[in-house]
């Protein structure tokens, strides 16, 4: 099992940036795949992007595509979400999760740990 926290939330107009962090701790880091999910009030959650455990291969749902990078530091235990050009429809709370596998997933039953999240609000 690994603890994670995520930190980074806030208020940001339209077209502002944020940029989201989640460390890890527990077991090695460097073992899990990680992914991003948000969830908007009243919506299900829902997948944002993954990376590998290694972080050579990232995956984005194609609302984020050009506009958010997930990336992740496994000497610093920390995987992070940089967020640009946000836009009212971004806000949610966001979410990381930790899958023990080396590739990431978009399925949110196929992390076994998450944080408790982040909010972030995009006003108009």
């Amino acid at each position: 099992q690994v603890q994670l926290v995520e930190s980074g939330g806030g208020l940001v107009q339209a077209g502002g940036s944020l940029r989201l962090s989640c460390a890890a701790s527990g077991r090695t880091f460097s073992g899990y795949a990680m992914g991003w999910f948000r969830q908007a009030p009243g919506k299900e959650r829902e997948f944002v992007a993954s990376i590998t455990w290694g972080g050579s291969t990232t995956y984005y749902t194609d609302s984020v595509k050009g506009r958010f990078t997930i990336s992740r530091d496994n000497a610093k235990n920390t995987v992070y979400l940089q967020m640009n050009s946000l836009k009212p429809e971004d806000t949610a709370v966001y979410y990381c999760a930790a899958r023990t596998s080396v590739v990431g997933s978009a399925r949110a039953h196929d992390y076994a740990d998450w944080g408790q999240g982040t909010q972030v609000t995009v006003s108009s």
